[in-house]
């Protein structure tokens, strides 16, 4: 299978050496404020761990495994210096297993939490879905720490997994994130990573491809108020043929100094014939003193593919809506509330998890309390 690197992505590497200390000049850190992370990048050692609690369905297993254990299942190497830190420091992995054939109609959800910003951890995961099984995964982040993990979804041929990584920290909390994917022969993946809460977020998410036929949603929601910087970047790499991957971000910003960053990379490699992929951000900013940086690419090479295409956009409300909804009587405020639930609504209901649904739409009315509904006149 063809492995020539792009220059959209880091080479994947264990080796430390490989992932040097960002200077902030590199391409994939210029967006993040680096003085804002605490030291994570240092790599300190640390044995503080997060608090888990588990929703396990009749024949999930969730075990402790060591490095070379993760190495040997398939895990994917780290590709940038925060998910190289937390393989050397991590000390082992975690395995959440779903055997093959298994139907699991339950959510399997695991609640990370930490305690304080003074806890410095580190977190190495594989989530493995056997052959023709059916599983939604859900990881939900909480509580303050210092946070750096490499994710990795092994998902066999056949399989269907919907994984949700929710990042609802509070305020001080700095979580750098690593998702890798790999998408078996004719499976299908739903990844949705939503994040409103922490100080800094950085969440990365790459797919790849074990096969052909394999099939790949990637969705994301954030929401930054004022001095949050909320960072998402992803990376489809098409390197099997009659692959599909369909890319939807959207986000909202409020408040001074509100920053949001998307970075959307597709690689269609020479193999790759017959694929599909489409890239969407869409940023929608609420106040003034907000900053919404949004960068999709495109690198294809092979002309033997179905369809590609991507787009971005970042505007403030569609001053048509809310005359439209203010000519029928609708309230400023309530104006303004239904246009932004409408923006996010289609997204989350892809979710596919009722519970987190409708957790996500109250979380959407609880930000807009912070800052616009608060000072929009009733």
């Amino acid at each position: 299978m063809d492995r020539i690197e792009s220059h959209l992505n880091p080479p994947a590497s264990y080796d430390l050496a490989d992932h040097p200390v960002p200077t902030g000049r590199e391409e994939i850190w210029r967006f993040t404020p680096l003085r804002r992370l605490r030291g994570i990048l240092d790599g300190e050692a640390s044995d503080a761990r997060l608090t888990w609690t588990t929703t396990l369905p009749e024949g999930v297993t969730l075990t402790e495994i060591s490095a070379e254990e993760a190495r040997e299942i398939g895990e994917l190497a780290p590709n940038d210096r925060p998910s190289a830190l937390a393989a050397a420091q991590a000390g082992g992995a975690v395995l959440l297993d779903v055997p093959a054939e298994a139907e699991v109609a339950e959510p399997i959800v695991l609640r990370l939490h930490g305690e304080s910003i003074d806890d410095l951890v580190w977190g190495r995961l594989l989530v493995r879905v056997g052959r023709h099984a059916q599983a939604t995964v859900a990881i939900v982040h909480t509580g303050s720490a210092r946070y750096s993990a490499l994710t990795t979804v092994l998902v066999g041929d056949g399989a269907v997994a919907n994984v949700l990584s929710l990042q609802d920290w509070d305020d001080d909390a700095v979580h750098l994130g690593r998702d890798a994917i790999r998408v078996g022969r004719d499976a299908t993946v739903k990844h949705t990573s939503v994040s409103f809460g922490g100080d800094v977020v950085r969440m990365h998410a790459n797919v790849e491809y074990a096969g052909p036929g394999g099939d790949a949603e990637l969705l994301g929601l954030y929401f930054a108020d004022e001095g949050q910087h909320l960072e998402h970047r992803l990376f489809a790499d098409h390197n099997a043929p009659k692959t599909k991957s369909h890319v939807l971000y959207k986000g909202a910003l409020q408040g001074e100094g509100a920053h949001t960053v998307w970075i959307g990379n597709v690689l269609i490699r020479k193999v790759a014939e017959g694929i599909e992929t489409y890239e969407e951000n869409r940023n929608l900013v609420l106040s003034d003193g907000c900053q919404a940086d949004s960068v999709p690419n495109l690198e294809i090479e092979t002309g033997e593919i179905e369809g590609a295409g991507h787009a971005s956009a970042t505007a403030r409300f569609d001053d048509e809506q809310l005359f439209y909804l203010r000519s029928r009587g609708v309230s400023e405020k309530e104006a303004h509330r239904l246009v932004v639930h409408g923006f996010f609504n289609d997204l989350i209901r892809k979710v596919g998890i009722p519970s987190v649904e409708e957790q996500l739409l109250q979380t959407v009315e609880a930000e807009l309390a912070k800052n616009l509904l608060k000072d929009a006149s009733a």
